[in-house]
């Protein structure tokens, strides 16, 4: 293999079986020690077997790091995502983005606590991914050395990797010798489905690909009416009812799936030049989005909101780019969240086939005030006639122009 010899890796490890080739692989062609981690994001898939299956393909024990990463991954990563509204191409909640930069925090540090001189991942040459990683490597421990198997093995098919599998007796279930119908990604936030079935992106998704949500055909007759009580930018309870951030977004995620909400279909433009088409749904997210939106159109101040939403796609940008370590995204992100101070209160949200909606809203710091905005005459000292000079101003620059374009003519 190309570059310095490596004595031991941390592998970013799911138990499936790419990933257990990819072990297998380190071990042979690298000669090297491998060190597992294994996270629960909220995938909704048992992380535990994955222990097993390391054991069997000769990880030491002391070397299999299996954690739930779920409040971390909702507190630290998606909640301050969600302070700046982030959207990427006006629709994509980034769920998978965001997921990245948690998984090679951790490598970074499992590779500190065990002396590992390198790390390595499972995300394939030709997608964001790899590029997310490693950029948190990179942007966390500058010398690093970073195995990208997709990018080094001489495997040319599915049936190479398949036999390499059963050469070294990595267990093969039915399901995986076929070519599967599509690949996901899922966590906390979302799911991700992509490939085969739903390359061609003017053929409709088949229902089969939705997993988070049912289809908003299909939803109660009835509304789903819910509050959402929120502190310094960031949800605290639903109905009254104080819970975790990992709490809250899975309960977020039940409201959602049972009304339809979070679906996406989207042609994106990833960051290495190409064009991909996913399937997203983001049930909790969708709902949080809505919210949170809600609360800040009664409490930030008309300059802060603005700069905020044109901040946001650099921000967005950042995040599904992989710089979530960078200078500039901790920039805006402190930008952000001072914007949040009072950013607190209630809203009360209307969820109806697939459909989310703010129906109230109010806050301790509200900056509406009814006086000001009622037709009838208020008690607030706002005189109809200074409209007249205001607007007189802010029409001097049009009226010049207008003046010498007649003479022109």
């Amino acid at each position: 293999m190309a570059g310095k010899p490596v004595k031991k890796v941390v592998l970013a490890y799911s138990g499936g079986l790419d990933t257990s080739i990819i072990l297998k692989w380190l071990q042979t062609e690298y000669g090297a020690e491998v060190v597992t981690f294994t996270a629960d994001l909220g995938q909704g898939e048992e992380i535990e077997p994955a222990r097993a299956k390391a054991l069997a393909a000769g990880v030491k024990p002391e070397n299999i790091f299996i954690e739930d990463v779920r409040e971390e991954f909702v507190r630290d990563f998606v909640f301050p995502m969600f302070r700046a509204n982030t959207v990427y191409e006006g629709q994509y909640l980034l769920g998978t983005s965001i997921a990245r930069p948690l998984i090679a925090k951790k490598q970074i540090e499992i590779a500190r606590k065990t002396g590992a001189d390198a790390v390595s991942h499972g995300a394939t040459g030709k997608g964001n991914d790899q590029v997310r990683f490693e950029l948190g490597y990179y942007g966390l421990e500058p010398d690093i050395t970073v195995i990208a198997p997709w990018r080094e093995w001489d495997f040319k098919s599915r049936e190479a990797l398949l036999d390499f599998a059963e050469k070294h007796q990595i267990q093969i279930t039915k399901d995986k010798r076929g070519e599967a119908p599509f690949s996901v990604d899922a966590n906390l936030l979302h799911s991700s489905s992509e490939g085969k079935v739903l390359e061609d992106p003017a053929v409709e998704a088949p229902e089969f690909v939705h997993m988070r949500t049912i289809a908003p055909e299909d939803a109660p007759d009835k509304a789903t009416v819910i509050t959402i009580d929120f502190e310094k930018g960031d949800p605290v309870a639903i109905d009254g009812v104080k819970l975790s951030p990992a709490a809250l977004l899975t309960k977020l995620n039940e409201l959602g799936r049972d009304n339809g909400v979070g679906r996406l279909d989207l042609v994106e433009n990833r960051f290495v030049g190409m064009k991909s088409r996913g399937v997203y749904e983001t049930p909790g997210g969708t709902i949080l989005l809505a919210a949170h939106r809600g609360i800040e159109s009664i409490t930030l101040d008309r300059g802060a909101m603005h700069l905020k939403d044109e901040l946001m796609p650099k921000y967005a940008s950042l995040v599904y780019n992989g710089f979530w370590f960078s200078p500039e995204r901790e920039m805006l992100q402190a930008a952000i969240d001072y914007s949040q101070a009072k950013v607190a209160g209630q809203v009360r949200v209307k969820l109806y086939k697939g459909n989310v909606s703010v129906i109230g809203r109010t806050s301790p710091y509200s900056l509406y005030d009814q006086d000001l905005v009622t037709f009838e005459e208020g008690k607030v000292a706002y005189d109809h006639r200074d409209a007249g000079g205001f607007i007189k101003l802010n029409a001097l620059r049009l009226r010049v122009l207008a003046k010498r374009d007649k003479r022109d003519a």
